[in-house]
C-alpha cells in the first residue's frame, strides 16, 4: 500500500460523541476493541480514555496517583508542555511528522506521580470509524521519580476492510528509579497504514518495558520506536509477537542506546507469518561502559510469506557485552514427529509448537489480557489447521 497522506480526511469532520460508559458502545465496535486488547466491561483499571477519530470521546480517572488528560488539555494546563512536547521528537522528520505537527487530532497525557505505585494498568484505546478516516493524535507519558505504571494501549478500526491511515506519535519520561510498561496491541485491517513514531528516555535506575503484539492482518505498518538509557543502571525490554496473515506488509523494529554506565538492553521478538511479509529490525547501540545488550528475533513461515530480520549492534568503547541471535525457518519435521510420539496427532502438535512459539508469559500481562491473548492465538491455530 502506497502512502499518500492527502488521500485521507484529517479535517475532523467525522468525531465520535462523548461516552461516560465504555460500555455503552455498539457492540461490534466493543469487539473489535477486545481484539486490541480493550475489554470496555473491564473494572480493574487505573483510568480509561478513548479516541476516536478526531475526538476523544471517553475520559476516566479513579487512581489519584496518576493524572490522566486529554493532550490538548494538558498542553493549555501546562503552558505547551515546553519541557516534553515535541522534545524526543522531530517535526521536521519527515512528511509523517510534519503532518502530526500540523494537524492534532488529539491523544493522552498521562503523568504517574512521584513515588506511586499503580497497581492497576491505564486503559487507553486509539478507534477509527468510517473511510478514508485520518487520525494524528500525540501521546505524552511521565512517570516521575520512583513511580511504576502500566499502560495498555489499543488501537483498532471498526471494520477490518475501512481503509484509514492512522498517526501516532508518543514521547515516553521516565525519570529516576520509575518504571513504565507499555503494552501496545493492534487490531487495525487489510487497507489501513500505521505509522506510529515513538522516543523515550530513561534516567538513572529507571526501567522501560515494551510489549507489543500484533495478531491479526495490516495493511502497511512501519515503526522503529527508539529509547535512550541516559540515566546510570537503566534498563529497556522490548518484547515483539507479530503474526501477519497474508496481505500484511510490516517493517518493525525497535532500538536502544546504551548511553550510561551499567545500562542494559533487550530486544526480543518472535515473527509469524502465514502469507504476509515482514521485515523486523532491531538496534542496539553502546555509548559508554560497562553496558550490555542483547538482540533477539525468531521468525516462523507458516503457508508463504517471507521474514527478513535486521540484527545490529554497534559500540565505541571497550568493555561492553553486545549479543544477537537471529533465525527464520518453518517448523522442524522432529519437532512434530516427537510430540506425535507421545500422543498427539499433526496438527494438535503444530498448534502446540506455535502456541509455544507466540508464547507471551514473559510479558507480566493482566489475566485478562492474558486470556483474551491466548484466545486469539488458538483461532489461529484453529484457522492453520483447517
Amino acid at each position: 500500500m502506497s502512502l499518500a497522506i492527502d488521500n485521507f480526511h484529517f479535517d475532523g469532520s467525522e468525531v465520535g460523541e462523548k461516552i461516560q460508559n465504555l460500555g455503552l458502545l455498539p457492540h461490534m465496535d466493543q469487539v473489535r476493541l477486545l481484539g486490541a486488547g480493550i475489554d470496555v466491561h473491564d473494572t480493574h483499571v487505573a483510568g480509561s480514555f478513548m479516541q476516536q477519530n478526531a475526538e476523544g470521546i471517553h475520559l476516566h480517572q479513579k487512581n489519584e496517583g496518576i493524572e490522566l488528560l486529554g493532550i490538548k488539555q494538558a498542553l493549555k494546563k501546562y503552558d505547551g508542555l515546553p519541557q516534553h512536547f515535541w522534545k524526543l521528537l522531530d517535526p521536521n522528520q519527515d512528511a509523517i511528522t510534519q503532518k502530526a505537527h500540523d494537524v492534532l487530532h488529539g491523544g493522552y497525557f498521562v503523568r504517574a506521580k512521584k513515588g506511586v505505585k499503580v497497581t492497576e494498568p491505564l486503559q487507553s484505546c486509539m478507534f477509527i470509524k468510517g473511510n478514508r478516516v485520518g487520525q494524528s493524535i500525540h501521546n505524552i507519558v511521565i512517570v516521575e521519580e520512583g513511580a511504576e505504571v502500566h499502560i495498555l494501549n489499543g488501537c483498532a478500526t471498526a471494520h477490518d476492510d475501512e481503509e484509514a491511515l492512522h498517526l501516532g506519535l508518543t514521547e515516553f519520561y521516565v525519570e529516576k528509579g520509575g518504571k513504565l510498561t507499555f503494552t501496545m496491541i493492534h487490531n487495525w485491517g487489510n487497507r489501513v497504514c500505521v505509522r506510529p513514531k515513538t522516543a523515550g528516555i530513561v534516567a538513572e535506575g529507571g526501567v522501560f518495558q515494551s510489549n507489543y503484539i500484533l495478531l491479526k492482518t495490516v495493511g502497511d505498518l512501519a515503526m522503529y520506536p527508539t529509547i535512550k538509557l541516559d540515566g546510570e543502571g537503566a534498563r529497556a525490554r522490548f518484547n515483539s509477537i507479530i503474526v501477519a496473515p497474508e496481505g500484511s506488509q510490516i517493517d518493525a523494529g525497535n532500538r536502544i542506546l546504551l548511553n550510561a554506565p551499567n545500562t542494559r538492553g533487550e530486544v526480543i521478538a518472535r515473527v509469524l507469518t502465514t502469507g504476509g511479509h515482514v521485515i523486523n529490525r532491531g538496534f542496539i547501540g553502546a555509548y559508554a561502559t560497562p553496558v550490555k545488550g542483547h538482540l533477539e528475533c525468531k521468525g516462523l513461515l507458516l503457508g508463504g510469506g517471507s521474514v527478513h530480520t535486521i540484527p545490529e549492534l554497534f559500540s565505541q568503547c571497550d568493555g561492553v557485552e553486545l549479543s544477537h541471535e537471529a533465525a527464520v525457518g518453518k517448523i522442524a519435521q522432529e519437532e512434530i514427529e516427537y510430540l506425535m510420539a507421545r500422543g498427539l496427532d499433526e496438527d494438535e502438535a503444530a498448534s502446540t509448537i506455535v502456541r509455544g512459539f507466540l508464547n507471551v508469559d514473559i510479558m507480566g500481562l493482566p489475566k485478562q489480557l492474558q486470556t483474551a491473548i491466548d484466545e486469539q492465538i488458538e483461532t489461529l491455530n484453529a484457522h492453520n489447521a483447517m
